[in-house]
């Protein structure tokens, strides 16, 4: 059976919502092409976004609802969404109806996964992890690992240690020691879900993340990390080798030094809490912490990768006491790598760095849909090195610049 060929982009982008993480992305969109219409919870509200965003008359102002998106959608259309995550699968199985391309920065659910062989069979690109976390931290850790192979050898025994911390945080610090970047009902439920790692060579869970959290330095200066979600199916996708052996492998959140501490109350309200009563905290939080027009965010992203190659016991008996120390040491005496990539960036007026790295990443994947870069079926901001390091130097020239340590 022949693959099926990717249906050719119209032009029109559908932006479906206009919250915390729409910026300028939807801006570098509209200055590519005439067909973008953003769609917010009335025309009014939309038309405020696109006044707040410097796009008036750019883009087509519309009411969200699905039955309306549904109706205005053609064939080879790209829907961008910015919608909570529950909402994805209905947007997409009106894509595949409609035969549009769809696009979020989510990760990608179960409802959603469901519905790509529909998608890939009808010629459909299904984009998503598109975002900052997920998204630039997933080109980061490609980035990695595809420097770490060539410097140490896909067949070679090595251990290693990946982490991968991402955070939304005050430019200022305020008593909190927190700012919120999305939605408080969000946060409160990702900090309830328990998250899988590897720990000292084992995988490990922990049932309620902030009990796993630890001091970390970034660059001289102190955070406080813990794990999120489940970063365990990470090593398959990053294209770890099976000759490495994980000692460490997490990926998690990054929160000013003194948040463990500041968040005691609201981590009690967690362990007694019933949904009615996480859903009243998370509203009490949005008022009493308020994002306002003069707040400043921060976004402080950081992957680290430690490869060491595995010392053979005649290396060993043989080797000097630097190379027993683990200076350098591998069958062949190779020396063990390290390297990192680092984003530090504050939001300004025109927008937060919330909203900047995500929709900039975002944007650069719905252009490659709109060029018939990407193949029918699921595509995540990161499938290769080589689309790693290319996405990279994009989103560099574009001004979300960042730092690279380490060999190679």
């Amino acid at each position: 059976m022949s693959e099926a060929v990717v249906v050719p982009a119209s032009g029109a982008v559908h932006w479906v919502g206009a919250g915390l993480s729409t910026g300028s992305g939807l801006a570098d969109l509209c200055a590519r092409t005439d067909g973008v219409r953003l769609w917010h919870r009335t025309e009014d509200r939309a038309a405020e976004a696109l006044d707040r965003l410097g796009l008036t008359g750019r883009a087509a102002p519309r009411a969200y609802t699905l039955d309306a998106l549904t109706a205005e959608l053609a064939p080879g259309d790209v829907v961008v969404s910015m919608l909570p995550a529950p909402d994805h699968a209905p947007l997409l199985a009106a894509c595949v109806a409609r035969h549009a391309h769809f696009a979020c920065s989510s990760y990608v659910s179960d409802a959603v996964l469901e519905q790509v062989p529909a998608a890939a069979k009808s010629g459909l690109v299904v984009l998503t992890e598109a975002g900052l976390d997920p998204g630039i931290d997933h080109l980061f850790a490609h980035a990695l690992v595809a420097r770490a192979r060539e410097a140490i050898g896909v067949d070679t025994a090595a251990s290693y240690r990946l982490t991968s911390y991402c955070g939304g945080i005050p430019a200022v610090p305020d008593d909190f020691r927190y700012r919120f970047s999305w939605a408080p009902l969000g946060v409160l439920n990702a900090l309830r879900s328990p998250a899988r790692y590897i720990e000292d060579g084992a995988e490990t869970v922990a049932a309620r993340p902030w009990e796993a959290t630890r001091r970390h330095v970034v660059d001289g200066e102190p955070f406080e990390v813990y794990p999120n979600r489940d970063s365990v199916p990470f090593v398959e996708q990053y294209g770890l080798p099976p000759a490495w052996r994980a000692d460490g492998f997490v990926r998690g959140t990054l929160r000013l030094d003194g948040w463990l501490h500041a968040w005691q109350p609201v981590f009690e309200e967690l362990k007694a809490g019933d949904d009615a009563r996480i859903a009243a905290l998370a509203r009490e939080l949005a008022a009493a912490y308020p994002t306002t027009d003069t707040d400043r965010d921060r976004v402080v992203l950081e992957v680290r990768l430690e490869v060491s190659p595995q010392v053979s016991p005649e290396v060993s008996s043989a080797a000097s006491p630097a190379v027993e120390k683990g200076s350098a040491g591998s069958a062949r005496g190779g020396a063990s790598w390290s390297g990192s990539y680092l984003l530090d960036l504050v939001g300004d007026e025109a927008e937060s760095a919330m909203a900047r790295c995500v929709s900039r990443t975002l944007a650069l994947g719905v252009r490659q849909i709109l060029a018939g870069a990407l193949p029918p079926g699921l595509s995540r901001a990161a499938e290769t090195a080589a689309r790693s390091a290319r996405w990279l130097d994009e989103l560099a020239a574009e001004g979300l610049e960042f730092t690279r340590t380490g060999d190679g």
